[in-house]
């Protein structure tokens, strides 16, 4: 493999990311005038230019969500002070009643639809009724970034398997410090599939480990992985105390190094997501259940190490944008390993900001699925969960 100048292959490493991130990216920097929006094709940045050039104030989640409960509270009142025929059997009054709870009711309908525009999950998963934009256009979804710096404490030189046609015999040559960066969007299939409720999306992430800094192996690409995804995400409405229950999805995953054997790592998932916030708190849970790979399990053990579960928790403040997120094998004994991972996102200037990731665990690739070690990036941010 021939050595490319460090210069020029980081700079076009940035500026991919950088275009998948400003295809994916709904919000942008305030334009001189709302003129300047006209020549944006996109509906959603275009929308969002016209927001920034005339100082859009952000909706108030609190209020819609006050206008969906009494709005129910209202429709409970009504039921109950509906009087059914008395001339009606039993059965015929109770179907009058369950009739009434039921009733179309546009105004009680358009209120509850309504219930947690603006909120967190809300501004990325587009829940409520009016915040929906319509189908087959890009989206931010996970964290986009480009770490020149990405240090390992412990390198897998030999990566193993209990499957032996995926355990590597002969010693790789890594180094400690490599270049890491991630790309991820979404985009829209279906809107609105029962009722106002239920939209189906494709995702797609991908992330690399880069041996820029080994000259010595020729830089090469010590991992990448690939996680393409569809998933069927509902609104909700309800409390568990202070936080609101916002989504449901249901997902099927599949994440893969797309290598050959011995290095070949896989498998397939279906997850199922909750996802509830509150001010400026995000917290979604994740338990899943692995599809069989039949005979040939490149990874048989993987749930042992990257878990069957896991569950994340973001807090926005002043520009800075706090995430954690822990996973489990959900087993005890020699079965219970899992991973942390801490990010934090942070303004550098007006357009730049920086990030800075913690991870310490296993499975940070695929090829390392059940190697434990401790992980540090730093580098800028060009999209974050929110």
């Amino acid at each position: 493999m021939p050595s490319l100048p460090f210069s020029s292959t980081l700079l076009a490493c940035a500026a991919a990311s950088a275009s998948f991130a400003a295809a994916a990216q709904v919000a942008a920097p305030a334009p001189a005038t709302p003129e300047a929006c006209l020549a944006i094709e996109t509906d959603a940045a275009r929308l969002a230019c016209y927001d920034a050039a005339l100082s859009r104030a952000p909706v108030d989640t609190a209020q819609a969500d006050a206008a969906a409960a009494q709005a129910g509270q209202q429709r409970v009142r009504e039921v109950l002070a509906a009087t059914p025929d008395p001339d009606a059997s039993l059965g015929d009054r109770a179907r009058q009643r369950l009739g009434a709870v039921f009733a179309n009711d546009p105004e009680y309908d358009a209120l509850r639809a309504n219930a947690g525009k603006g909120s967190l999950l809300d501004s990325r998963w587009e829940l409520a009724s009016d915040s929906k934009l319509g189908i087959f256009q890009m989206r931010a979804y996970k964290p986009v970034y480009l770490f020149p710096a990405f240090w390992s404490s412990n390198t897998n030189d030999l990566p193993s398997s209990p499957n032996p046609d995926n355990t590597v015999t002969t010693p790789l040559q890594i180094d400690s410090l490599e270049t890491k960066f991630q790309i991820s969007f979404k985009t829209k299939f279906l809107e609105n599939m029962f009722g106002s409720n239920g939209d189906l999306w494709g995702g797609y992430t991908q992330n690399s480990r880069w041996q820029v800094y080994n000259t010595d192996a020729s830089r090469p690409f010590r991992e990448t992985n690939y996680e393409p995804e569809v998933m069927l995400v509902f609104r909700n409405n309800y409390s568990v105390g202070q936080w609101h229950g916002r989504m449901t999805g249901l997902s099927l995953n599949h994440q893969s190094n797309g290598r050959g054997d011995p290095w070949s790592r896989s498998w397939n998932r279906v997850i199922v997501s909750a996802g509830l916030d509150r001010d400026n708190w995000a917290l979604v849970v994740r338990p899943w259940w692995r599809l069989d790979d039949g005979s040939d399990d490149d990874n048989p053990d993987i749930e042992d190490y990257m878990g069957r579960g896991d569950a994340m928790l973001v807090h926005t403040r002043g520009g800075h944008e706090y995430s954690l997120l822990a996973r489990h094998s959900l087993r005890g004994g020699d079965q219970s390993h899992g991973a942390l991972q801490l990010g934090w996102g942070f303004p550098i200037t007006r357009t730049l900001r920086g990030h800075l990731q913690v991870f310490h665990g296993y499975g940070e690739s695929m090829i390392d699925y059940n190697h434990k070690a401790t992980s540090v990036g730093l580098g800028i941010s060009l999209l974050e969960w929110f």
